[in-house]
């Protein structure tokens, strides 16, 4: 984390704002207008300030979509040209680790040290899914409708779907969404796994969730995310149980760590460097 990072510090012009608030990290896409859909302008902003975040000492991040939809999809016409291309290799170029930038969408945020959690309402569909996929936890307001898109198209989910959705979806409840790009609501889209919770105001939801999360150890909470994302790796149930071990053994009796102790028993909020 940057130390000289500024907590009330706002970045961002036209398609993505980035406020550092709290210790948490807001990164709303601003196209309202064109209910969020990515273009290729939005697809930079998004992975920068994916960035920005990772270089700050953020302690959680709030995702949203201004307007009526957190982000209604590709923006079609943006990326007309590519259907017309000859040579397709670009797409197997690997410019952000191990994604393109089209999948650096989704997992910027799922890399993240830090816990990410995403407010939606509206139109989530196609790329607007995948990000949302990217966060920990999705918070959705009752008029929220989610679709994996792509096979409207004649595609297949490309941002990060096939990499995230496997580990939320029933393999039928998977296949039937993308064979038939079919939205679902949100009641059904909770019942399924792609949606944590409901709730009537989404944003200020996430918002209050993110600073509970960030008035925790920092330093135990990016250890219970790395260990989440290796539980979940198909690591064998030994290599499980050691890999707790080694991050309790990094947490445990260290300044963090004995000062929520000391604060839980003066029945205060700890104080973290």
């Amino acid at each position: 984390m940057a130390e000289n990072s500024n907590p009330d510090d706002t970045q961002g012009e036209g398609r993505v704002s980035v406020e550092f608030r709290d210790h948490v990290a807001h990164v709303m896409l601003t196209r309202a207008d064109k209910m969020n859909a990515v273009d290729g302008e939005m697809l930079k902003a998004i992975i920068a300030a994916g960035k920005s975040v990772a270089a700050s000492d953020a302690r959680a991040v709030v995702l949203s979509g201004a307007g009526k939809s957190f982000c209604a999809g590709l923006d079609v016409m943006s990326f007309a040209a590519m259907g017309q291309m000859r040579d397709n290799d670009w797409i197997l170029q690997r410019t952000e680790g191990d994604s393109n930038d089209f999948q650096a969408v989704a997992m910027i945020w799922r890399n993240l040290e830090i816990p990410v959690i995403a407010a939606l309402q509206g139109a989530v569909y196609g790329a607007g899914l995948q990000i949302a996929l990217g966060a920990d936890i999705r918070i959705a307001a009752p008029d929220a409708r989610l679709a994996i898109m792509e096979m409207k198209w004649g595609l297949v989910p490309d941002m990060g779907g096939m990499a995230l959705l496997p580990r939320l979806l029933r393999s039928d409840v998977l296949r039937q969404l993308t064979y038939t790009a079919t939205p679902v609501a949100a009641e059904q889209a909770a019942l399924w796994g792609l949606v944590t919770e409901i709730h009537d105001a989404p944003l200020a939801r996430a918002e209050a969730l993110a600073l509970e999360i960030a008035s925790k150890g920092p330093r135990a909470i990016r250890a219970a995310k790395r260990l989440i994302s290796y539980a979940e790796s198909g690591a064998s149930e030994a290599e499980v149980l050691l890999r707790e071990s080694a991050e309790q053994a990094e947490l445990i009796g260290k300044p963090e760590q004995t000062e929520v102790v000391m604060a839980n028993m003066q029945n205060r909020r700890p104080v973290f460097e």
